[in-house]
């Protein structure tokens, strides 16, 4: 019993880092795309098309949105899968 739990955590690992690595490839460009909002000037704006800055700031939000959505989504997978291998390993069965 305790093989397998150890083999299922292995695999948990595994499969938390690849999300890791798909929410830090987010996170990138979340970053770099506020960066070049944070360039647009605050006063005075001189843009001949409102309505694609509008769209645009508005994408930005979204996509910072969504990171953090997915974020706080990654934080439950791991808060679940750990709280049922935690919950196997306190359950006392006999050994095989």
């Amino acid at each position: 019993m305790q093989e397998l739990l150890t083999e299922i955590v292995v695999h948990l690992s595994k499969s938390h880092q690849h999300m890791a690595r798909i929410l830090d490839a987010k996170r990138h460009v979340a970053v770099r795309m506020a960066h070049l909002v944070q360039m647009l000037p605050d006063e005075n704006p001189q843009f001949t098309d409102l309505d694609g800055i509008l769209n645009s700031s508005s994408n930005v939000t979204k996509n910072v949105v969504s990171y953090l959505n997915s974020l706080a989504d990654f934080q439950e997978a791991v808060a679940d899968s750990l709280t049922n291998v935690v919950k196997a390993m306190g359950t006392p069965e006999d050994e095989e």
